[in-house]
């Protein structure tokens, strides 16, 4: 059986990584097998912050250094990224999910579909209100568009209401979730989203 590989991706600060440490417990729960692959420009500071975090095997966290910007490695050449996934593959039977989360990038990062078969883009409430005006290829493209950070609305003067509309009216009624990962808000929405669009559970 092969893994369903899933890419998340946004601006440096989104809260990708968070997503992932707040998605793994439910995706545990679920009794989903599940591996990560980590994208960094020259460190592996993200696979390191999950592996300590300990909701995955150490061996279940590996790390892609890009070298170059981030875009490059999940998009014009995805052949690092593939060989991780084929790795964490042979190395674990039975996987039934690998999430990819690529290194921080701009509104024009996407994913190539030979790496991965349904992708999230994450961005935060803190950036503006402005950013799903903005209409960048991840917000437009994405299948899943992850608003994170909600909580912090009211203190950067931001009209959650709006934006959220906003977001779904330049996405044309495609998925958008509010979430704010600290506290495990909106988190098991977007469980429910990959188990049954990409899981088909």
């Amino acid at each position: 059986m092969t893994a369903a590989r899933v890419g998340i991706g946004g601006p440096v600060g989104s809260g990708k990584t968070a997503l992932i440490e707040a998605i793994l417990p439910h995706l545990a729960k679920a009794g989903i097998d599940t591996a990560v692959i980590t994208n960094d420009l020259v460190t592996d500071e993200d696979a390191l912050r999950l592996r300590r975090g300990g909701l995955l095997a150490p061996g279940r966290v590996l790390a892609v250094q890009a070298g170059a910007c981030p875009h490059t490695v999940i998009r014009e050449d995805p052949t690092l990224n593939i060989a991780a996934a084929d790795r964490l593959e042979r190395d674990f039977p039975g996987l039934e999910l690998i999430l990819i989360e690529s290194g921080g990038d701009n509104l024009a990062s996407t994913f190539s579909p030979d790496l991965v078969d349904h992708w999230l883009f994450v961005i935060d409430v803190a950036g503006g209100d402005d950013i799903p005006r903005k209409k960048g290829p991840g917000i437009l493209q994405a299948d899943l568009l992850v608003v994170n950070k909600t909580d912090l609305a009211p203190h950067v003067g931001v009209d959650l209401a709006q934006m959220l509309a906003e977001a779904r009216q330049v996405r044309a009624g495609r998925p958008v979730i509010g979430t704010v990962c600290r506290r495990d808000e909106g988190v098991a929405q977007i469980v429910a989203h990959l188990r049954r669009e990409v899981l088909f559970r």
